[in-house]
């Protein structure tokens, strides 16, 4: 169960990330309400991981898949490049992430 709670925070983490986009500065109270609402789920989410996953671990799968979704979710509706360099370090940290979930028991 704790792994899918890691999951549920990451992808709540892509949509927190996504929201800050929209909040200018933070000067948008709607957008801004909407981050912290979602970033509060995500910590909590994230949290409730570390009832088995260590900490370490699951912060770095946390961020990494935050990091990953974020990108790819500006390459596909935000027009960010799309660069050989860019997906290769996205293929590096896709495999380092996996790499922890195998490692950790």
């Amino acid at each position: 169960m704790s792994w899918i709670y890691l999951m549920i925070a990451g992808v709540i983490e892509v949509a927190f990330t996504t929201a800050i986009r929209y909040t200018d500065g933070f000067t948008k109270l709607g957008p801004t309400l909407l981050v912290l609402a979602l970033a509060g789920v995500s910590f909590f989410c994230v949290a409730k991981s570390t009832a088995t996953i260590p900490l370490g671990t699951a912060y770095a799968v946390w961020g990494g898949l935050g990091a990953v979704g974020t990108v790819v979710t500006g390459i596909l509706y935000f027009d960010e490049p799309v660069t050989v360099a860019r997906l290769a370090f996205l293929a590096l940290l896709i495999a380092s992430l996996a790499g922890l979930k195998l490692v950790t028991d």
